[in-house]
Order: structure tokens, then C-alpha cells, then sequence
């Protein structure tokens, strides 16, 4: 009797989660329910799961309304239905064609319009809905010609009266207007409740032809789905032979080119996947995957195949990634195996600005009708749950900021605020809005409108409405088209390179960096900032404390600095295994054998298998399923009980005694959760090592090419030291030397606009553009007459020298540029100042403080090009030692004074403890530990210099300054400002700081980690 119930997928509507809806219904023993959400399918996936496991008929389908008008209830007859419902709003949704207001000739959908829109003549499987407080109209004439055609239609959108007024909330939310402004038309009635059909089917005793029209209705609906079978394209050739055929002969033909002529090991290893890959049906997966890089290959593009996927030999092979499995001894069990029923997916990155052209590819390669994202949903957080309810009960902007920004115990407690704590409360993991993922794409057999209806959302790609958990239960395996700026980085060096140097550089040969002397030279001290993945201050302090010199030693870093791994406190043990390897015993054999490279820890997820595999003597297979279960990704309780009493069985079979097998296990327990992808940490190390060799040989182009992808961990301004540290010549963005992006001639290096803070983009972008069709600027004069701009924007770039080719003081070009522009109309630019040569005035020379410069730099730039901030410094003073003679003085109090990079926010049971990042006068890097009981007396007060007192720690080669007194040193007066006392320490506030923020647990510390450093 319930052909019309909505969940909170019904987005901004309906407030009852799909478990509570069919739990509400099997409470009433109802037997059959229909989902229709509004203008969604996102549910029905898993409301059909849920109905089954209760014993409940589920009947699908969607509430179709235009601009919250109820047009009519489709149901699908079968699966093929929600086909033809999904393509009528994917039609709206993508290409704007206006929702029929009467539905169309469905062939597998009943239709069932409500009192307030129907048709003129019904079509077969059309109905109309009647409401219990409608039935009153059933007298007149005009209505009761339409008895027989009609069915009860009792909706669903709130469980009770509490839930109605979260509803009128979440109406007043998307509505954007406040609780009172809602109109009766913009939320549902308040009995749209699920009754007992005890309670409901009385109603219509008088007319029991709309009950049996009901019960049709139901019998006649039924949807059955397949969760089993993959939904991918099947075939990238016309069948299963002809791929497999085609994969054999690329994957030999890698092999050869990857390994040579002769190599046993990895000729057995191909035919072993590759016969797998076929059992499995996955063929065709590897192969769109193979055709979309030589895609990007043939462009030029760069990627990097990363993730389980490089735990592939046949990946490797076909170029997909770059890492051997081989050197690493990466199980191909870890990406696919016969006893995996969730399929894999290759992780792939590009650069953020080569992406788009490979998502278009597959769009265009594979059709629209067959590709598209996954989506996600966007649920209510903190943050926006407070600032929206609060908007709806009218509550000004400060109020909201406070609500939005504070702890709940520091919120007001008058009854307005308890309201929106209440509904607040309820809203909590609802889902808000419909959204992309980031990189998941969907390529189907069927057309993908045969699942879900699809969404167009400004970026241009369509989305499905569900997202990347429920695509995996239905049986997509998607393709992770990734974006990063480490590619980025290395992309623009190499073309910088070959423009400034006349150098090509094949960057793709690994072989170019991985053992490169310097390189590991540069990677034990920490010296990579600006370097995909090792430049953050915790990196770098790791890569010292280890003394990384090799890339098998930069792989195991780039795990164990993974949040998990450190969590478990794996990361702590590592350090200390790795600098004193005479100090512990293997714990057993087999932990030597095979976890010799990790000293005996299960540092990556291949360590869980090969400790499964060689220890307690299961099979690679069993092993995955034991690591998935344990890092929560396998769903199976049973199966997990299942392998581990395989476990301990085959441990006792083996000989080993139950305390030993008891602790291997409690070692996989602990471990198996914090793990991380050896085979991505390989392809990490891999790209780290690229980006390294070329900050070590062309740092310079490296540094430019940073800054010009928007850097990484640090502002900009950090990479801009780096670029002066490594020998450039920093020049401020010049009319007729720089571009948009900063660019490099020979040692000099120019800013570009981009960064003038306050400059239009578009003013920026056309500067270069005008100067490359028709010359360069001659004067100020030349320069406004072809530039359409104002005198805001002139000022900004007098102010940041951008026109000291002409030889004229900054005072005089503002005089000049004055007398230009004033009272002068765009239209008239050329008419105007064609006419005569503007006058030339003899003005007084006006002295300049030779730091107004700087002060201008910090104002346009947010940091000073032309000194250093310490110059600005009203102190001469520079400190004791500096960061280079940190090393030398463990356990000593020094004094230093310092430049404010970055600081790191970490929670502790005591509270609140930053580490900072620094540059001292000589512009070299160190580190600081600020704990709550400092901080409390010494806090940070925002970017600048800082006089610091501290107590030096070594740990294993790095030192860290652990502070005990901080106070910021003054800066001179802005002498532009020498009149304005008011404001000659405004631009002060313009120096950034960069502020990382974690909300993880402390690492426990040595005793907590349990792992025995002696033989059992």
C-alpha cells in the first residue's frame, strides 16, 4: 500500500534513512514498500538489500517533480524500467529538456499522477493517486468516472511530528530562506507517516477497487537485480578471445622491452597473472587501461601508475606503471586474485593540467551513454550544520560565525541556539548534496542510464547518483583518473629546461635518478623542498633520522610516515631498528627471511600476506582476504573467523606452539589495520626520486616550475627562497619581461602578474599577450593607450616596479599616470591619446627610504622581494647559533632568531602542541616543538621574525629546538606610512604563515607498541 515513500536521499526532504524506513515497515508487518525518491535513484541499490534481508518486497522507482511541483510517481515494472525512467531525467538533468508535466509512453513504468495534475486521458499502466484526505471528492461526478483507475497514495517523508519540523528545516535550507517565509506549498503535510495498514486500509472500505488497483500495482512491480556480474564493458576487442589475445601479445612484447630477451622469473611470473587475469574475466579492464596511456603517450603526457595495480607484472608491462614487482617482490595476490570477489581499479595520475584532456578521451572514446563519474554524497557537517540551521531561525552572521567556529560548550545557551543544537543534532551524517568524485570513472557495457539517471555538474563530465561503494556492490570496477601537481612540477621543469637550457630530458627513464649519488646525498639531508612527497618538515625530519640514501629506504619512509603506520607506532620502532640493527633479534625466521628489508615489521600490506603465506602457511589468496578483513575493507565477518581458524589449524600443522602463533597473529591484528601499499609507496618513491633529480641538476627551472603549479605543502613564497637559495636571481614581474606564470631567463627569475594579489586575471593574462602580438611597451604612455585598464591597476604595478625600464622613480610614474588617466573614459582611450603626446612635467626628486620597496612587496606580493625579512628587523641581533650548528649542541639551550615558515597544529592529552618550521638569516631550515604549557605563556602572533629560547634534542641526526621562551621581534615602521602613525604597521599583518592542522590521537610512544625485540 506504500507506492510513494522517500528517504533522505530525497536531498533537503525526506528525513528517514532507508534501514529506518523498512525497519518502520516490517514493525508494521508490511510486506510490500516502494522507494521513490525525488528526482534520484541513489538509494535503491542498497534499499533493496535491505528489504530483501527483512523479508519485504521492494518496489523502485522516482518521484519525478519540477522545481518542487509533484508531477507523477514512476514505479518500475522491472529492472529494464528504471532504464526509461533514469533516461527521462537524465535528459533534463544533462541536456535541459523540460520534464514533460504528463509522463511519457513508458513501456516497463507505471505511472501514477496525484489529484492536482491529471491528464486528460490515461495510457495503459498510467494511475492516479488518491490521497485518505482527498477521498471526500470522490462524490462529484467530474472524479468518480476515475475510481477504477486509481490507488492509494498514502506517502512517506517523516516518521513523526519531531521529524515533520526537521523536514520544514531542511525545506527552509534549500530554499535558502528562514522557518518563517515557508510557504504550505514548500513542505509535505504532516501525515506523509507510514500507519499500520490496519489503521490505513479502513479508510478505503467504501472503494475497494483502489485497494485492488493497489495490490496489482504491487504484484505487477517487481525488481530483481543481478549484484553478482560485472557491469563494466565487457570487451576492448569484439570478445574474450580476441582480448586476451591482444594482452598476451602486449605483455610479451613489455616484457621483452622491460626485462630482455632471458628472464625466467618474470616470463613465469607474466604467464601466472596472465592466466588469472582471464580465469577472472578482467582482460578487457587491462586493456582500456593499456589504450588510455598510449593515449597520453602520444600526446607527450606524463603519468604515473600507482596503487595495488603496481603490483602487477603484466601492469608493468604495458606501461601503466613503473614500478617492477620484482625488485620490490610485490604479490600480485595484493591486486588480484581468484578468491577476490571485489574487483580492482588502477590508480593513475596526470598533471592537474593534462587531466581534462584524458577525461575527455574516454568520454569521447568510449561514449557519452557509457561513461561517467561516480558520485558522492556530500553530507551535513559541523560546520555547515550550524551556520544553515542557524540561518533558518534567522540568526545574524556573527552568530553564525561563532556557532560555526567554536566549541558546542562555548555556544550561548539561550533557546534559539538550544533549537538549532537539537536539529543540528538529527541533521548529523545526512546527506546534504550530490557531488563528483574526485577521480572514479564508470565505464559500462550496458548504456549506464540502464542503472542511474545522470547528473551534469559545472565541470562538464556527467556524474551518476550513487556513489563508489554502491558502484562496487552492483559490480563496477572503476578506473581512479587522478590529478596531482607533482606531475605538474615535473612536466613544466623538463619544458623549462629545453627552453632555457636547449637540454631534452627523458625524465620517464627511472634509471636517471633512483641510485644517483647526489641525489640520495641531497635525500639523507633532508635538502627537498619543493619534491613531490618528501618536502612537508615531518618528511624531511624522517629522511634525516633514517639517513635515506637508497630508494628501497625511501620506499619503506613513504609508508611509515602514512598517519596509520605511525598510529600504530611502527614508525618509531623503524627508526630504531634502522640505526642500530645490532641492537634487536628477529622475532622469528621466517620475520628475517622475508621482512629482512623492514627489520622484522610489518610495515606494508605485503608484510600481512607474506607473514599469512610463510609463517602460518596459508595461500596468497587467503592472506589478501585476512589483510582486507583486518584494515576493515572486507565486509565478512564469518569469512575473517574462517581464515583466521585456517590460520592457527595450519600454524599447529607446521609445528609452531600456540603462544607463538598467538602473537604472530596479534602482530598481523595490530598491524594489518595501519598497513599501507608497498606497491604505493613504490610508485610515490619513484615520482619523489624524479622530481629530487631535478631539484638536485636544474634547480633553478625545478623551483620556477613549483611556483608555477601553485607549489605543494608550502605558499609561495617559501618555493621563492628556495629558488634564491639555489642561486636565482628573484626579479619583481616586469611589463616587458614577465609572463602570467613566473618564467626564467638564463639566472633570472621573473614573477609573474599571477601573483600580484589585487591585479584582475584577466588584466594579467592580457599584459603578456598584447606585448607578444605587437611588441614591447614603450613607455607608460604606450603602455595604458594598448592596455585597457584603470589607475587601481596601473598603481599596483608601479608600485611593484613593473615599469623600471622606463628609468623613472615610482613617484614620478604615479604623477604620470595620474595626469593620463583622470577623468578618462575607456571608449575614448585611443581617440584621446593619439591625439598629442602627453606633457612632460619636471618634478622635485623625492627622497625614498630604501625600504619602501620591500613594504610595497609585501602589500602586492604577501612577502618582500627586494631584502630579506630580516633586514626589516628593527634589531641588529641574529642569535647564538644558527640552524646548520644545531646538530653540535644536543641538550643545550640556545637562542635563535628566526623566520616563521609553517607550523603544525597536534593534539596531546595536555592539550594543544605545534611543531614549527624555519628559516634563520642564512635562510637554512630547522625545526621546533612547542608544548601547550609554552604556548599557554608564548603564543603564535602570525608571520614574521621570532627571538626563540629553547633546549636542543638530536634525535637519531635531526635536531629539534624545544622551546621554553618565543616572543616576535618588531619590524621598522612602514616608511610609506611616516606621516600616518596610525598605519605605519598595517602591511606588517600581510606576512603569511603557512598552519597545518591534525586532529589525530599522539603516536604512542615506545612501550605502548608491544613488538618484541627478541626471539620467541
Amino acid at each position: 500500500m506504500y507506492l510513494n515513500c522517500h528517504s533522505y536521499h530525497s536531498l533537503r526532504y525526506g528525513t528517514i534513512s532507508l534501514e529506518t524506513l523498512v525497519e518502520q515497515a516490517r514493525a508494521m508487518n508490511i510486506t510490500t514498500l516502494g522507494l521513490t525518491d525525488i528526482n534520484t535513484v541513489t538509494g535503491i541499490y542498497d534499499f533493496t538489500k535491505v528489504c530483501q534481508k527483512a523479508g519485504i518486497k521492494p518496489i523502485v522507482g522516482m518521484e519525478i517533480r519540477n522545481d518542487n511541483r509533484l508531477l507523477y510517481v514512476t514505479l518500475a515494472k522491472r529492472r529494464s524500467g528504471i532504464g526509461e525512467i533514469c533516461r527521462l531525467l537524465t535528459a533534463h538533468k544533462c541536456e535541459g529538456v523540460e520534464l514533460p508535466k504528463v509522463g511519457p509512453a513508458f513501456q516497463e513504468v507505471i505511472t501514477i499522477y496525484p489529484i492536482s495534475n491529471v491528464p486528460e486521458q490515461l495510457k495503459e499502466n498510467e494511475y492516479i493517486g488518491i490521497r485518505p484526505d482527498q477521498l471526500n471528492i470522490l462524490v462529484r461526478p467530474e472524479w468518480g468516472k476515475w475510481i477504477n483507475t486509481m490507488v492509494i497514495l498514502q506517502s512517506v517523508t517523516v516518521s513523526n511530528k519531531a521529524e515533520h519540523n526537521l523536514h520544514r528545516i531542511l525545506r527552509a535550507i534549500d530554499c535558502n530562506v528562514i522557518l518563517s517565509k515557508l510557504t504550505e506549498e514548500d513542505f509535505c503535510r504532516v501525515d506523509e507517516t507510514m500507519k499500520p495498514l490496519e489503521e490505513l486500509l479502513p479508510i478505503y472500505r467504501q472503494y475497494p477497487q483502489i485497494i485492488a488497483n493497489t495490490v496489482k500495482v504491487q504484484e505487477i512491480c517487481c525488481f530483481e537485480f543481478d549484484y553478482s556480474t560485472p557491469k563494466n564493458k565487457k570487451h576492448y576487442t569484439r570478445n574474450k578471445e580476441d582480448d586476451i589475445k591482444l594482452l598476451k601479445g602486449l605483455a610479451y612484447a613489455g616484457l621483452k622491452k622491460r626485462y630482455g630477451e632471458n628472464h625466467p622469473q618474470a616470463h613465469e611470473r607474466v604467464e601466472r597473472e596472465l592466466k588469472v587475469i582471464d580465469e577472472l574475466g578482467f582482460s578487457g579492464y587491462f586493456l582500456i587501461t593499456w589504450d588510455i596511456i598510449r593515449y597520453s603517450n602520444s600526446l607527450g603526457f606524463m603519468h604515473i601508475g600507482r596503487g595495488s595495480g603496481a603490483n602487477s607484472i603484466i601492469a608493468y608491462c604495458l606501461g601503466i606503471t613503473d614500478i617492477c614487482p620484482l625488485e620490490l617482490d610485490l604479490y600480485f595476490e595484493r591486486f588480484l586474485n581468484l578468491n577476490r570477489k571485489t574487483p580492482p581499479d588502477f590508480d593513475i595520475d596526470w598533471s592537474w593540467q593534462e587531466r581534462d584532456t584524458i577525461l575527455q578521451y574516454i568520454f569521447d572514446r568510449y561514449g557519452k551513454e557509457h561513461v561517467a563519474f561516480c558520485g558522492t554524497n556530500v553530507e551535513f557537517k559541523y560546520r555547515s550544520i550550524f551556520r544553515e540551521v542557524g540561518k533558518v531561525f534567522g540568526l545574524p552572521k556573527e552568530e553564525l560565525d561563532t556557532l560555526a567556529t567554536s566549541p558546542i560548550d562555548q555556544h550561548d545557551d539561550n533557546s534559539v541556539v538550544k533549537l538549532v543544537h537539537k536539529y543540528g543534532k538529527m541533521l548529523e551524517k545526512y546527506p546534504n548534496q550530490r557531488s563528483m568524485h574526485s577521480c572514479g570513472i564508470l565505464i559500462s557495457e550496458e548504456p549506464i542510464t540502464n542503472y542511474t539517471a545522470l547528473e551534469m555538474p559545472p565541470k562538464g563530465f556527467s556524474i551518476v547518483q550513487f556513489d563508489m561503494h554502491i558502484a562496487e556492490d552492483i559490480g563496477f570496477e572503476k578506473f581512479d583518473i587522478l590529478s596531482q601537481r607533482g606531475i605538474g612540477h615535473i612536466n613544466d621543469t623538463v619544458k623549462l629546461i629545453r627552453k632555457n637550457r636547449g637540454i631534452t630530458l627523458d625524465i620517464r627513464d627511472t634509471s636517471l635518478s633512483k641510485d644517483e649519488p647526489v641525489c640520495n646525498d641531497y635525500l639523507s639531508r633532508g635538502k627537498t623542498i619543493g619534491c613531490f612527497y618528501i618536502e612537508s618538515p615531518a618528511m624531511r625530519g624522517l629522511l634525516r633520522r633514517l639517513k635515506c640514501d637508497n630508494y628501497r629506504t625511501l620506499v619503506a619512509a613513504s609508508s611509515i610516515i602514512r598517519p596509520g603506520v605511525a598510529k600504530s607506532g611502527m614508525m618509531k620502532e623503524y627508526i630504531f631498528r634502522h640505526n642500530y640493527p645490532d641492537k634487536f633479534e628477529y622475532f622469528h625466521e621466517v620475520f628475517k627471511e622475508h621482512l629482512g628489508d623492514t627489520y622484522g615489521i610489518m610495515v606494508y600490506q605485503e608484510d600481512v600476506i607474506k607473514i599469512a603465506m610463510y609463517f602460518g602457511g596459508l595461500s596468497a589468496a587467503d592472506g589478501d582476504i585476512l589483510r582486507r578483513a583486518m584494515s576493515g575493507k572486507g565486509r565478512s565477518l564469518s569469512a575473517l573467523q574462517k581464515v583466521k581458524d585456517n590460520f592457527f589449524d595450519s600454524c599447529e600443522r607446521k609445528g609452531h606452539p600456540e603462544a607463538l602463533s598467538r602473537e604472530v597473529y596479534r602482530q598481523i591484528e595490530s598491524f594489518a589495520g595501519y598497513s599501507f601499499c608497498k606497491a604505493h609507496s613504490a610508485s610515490y618513491a619513484v615520482e619523489s626520486y624524479q622530481s629530487l633529480y631535478l631539484k638536485v641538476y636544474y634547480p633553478l627551472e625545478f623551483m620556477v616550475a613549483v611556483i608555477n603549479n601553485m607549489g605543494g605543502f608550502y605558499r609561495t613564497e617559501v618555493y621563492v627562497h628556495e629558488a634564491r637559495m639555489s642561486g636565482a636571481n628573484i626579479l619583481n614581474p616586469c611589463v616587458n619581461k614577465s609572463e602570467y606564470e613566473t618564467t626564467i631567463y638564463s639566472e633570472d627569475v621573473y614573477l609573474g602578474f599571477m601573483h600580484l594579489q589585487s591585479l584582475e586575471a584577466k588584466i594579467a593574462q592580457l599584459i603578456p599577450h598584447e606585448r607578444d602580438c605587437n611588441g614591447e611597451y614603450l613607455s607608460l604612455e604606450d603602455f595604458i593607450r594598448r592596455i585597457p585598464i584603470g589607475i587601481e591597476g596601473v598603481q599596483i604595478l608601479i608600485f611593484i616596479g613593473a615599469f623600471r625600464f622606463t628609468g623613472k622613480s615610482k613617484n614620478e610614474l604615479l604623477v604620470q599616470a595620474r595626469l593620463l588617466l583622470v577623468n578618462f573614459k575607456p571608449e575614448n582611450r585611443n581617440l584621446t591619446l593619439l591625439q598629442e603626446p602627453a606633457k612632460e612635467y619636471k618634478l622635485p626628486v623625492l627622497e625614498r627610504s630604501p625600504f619602501e620597496d620591500a613594504f610595497d612587496e609585501i602589500e602586492l606580493l604577501g612577502f618582500p622581494i627586494s631584502c630579506s625579512p630580516f633586514d626589516l628587523l628593527k634589531t641588529k641581533y641574529r642569535g647564538i647559533v644558527m640552524a646548520r650548528d644545531l646538530v653540535h649542541v644536543h641538550k643545550r639551550e640556545v637562542k635563535m632568531l628566526a623566520y616563521l615558515i609553517s607550523r603544525k597544529h597536534v593534539p596531546t592529552k595536555r592539550g594543544t602542541m605545534y611543531f614549527g618550521t624555519w628559516v634563520d638569516a642564512n635562510g637554512d631550515y630547522f625545526d621546533t616543538a612547542h608544548f601547550p604549557d609554552c604556548l599557554s605563556r608564548y603564543p603564535f602572533q602570525g608571520g614574521g621574525c621570532y627571538l626563540l629560547l629553547g633546549i636542543v634534542e638530536v634525535d637519531y641526526h635531526f635536531p629539534t629546538m624545544t622551546i621554553t621562551k618565543m616572543a616576535k621581534m618588531p619590524f621598522i615602521p612602514d616608511p610609506r606610512y611616516s606621516h600616518d602613525k596610525e598605519r605605519e604597521f598595517d602591511t606588517h599583518r600581510n606576512l603569511k604563515e603557512d598552519v597545518s592542522l591534525t586532529h589525530r590521537d599522539p603516536y604512542p610512544q615506545e612501550h605502548e607498541i608491544g613488538l618484541p625485540r627478541h626471539r620467541m
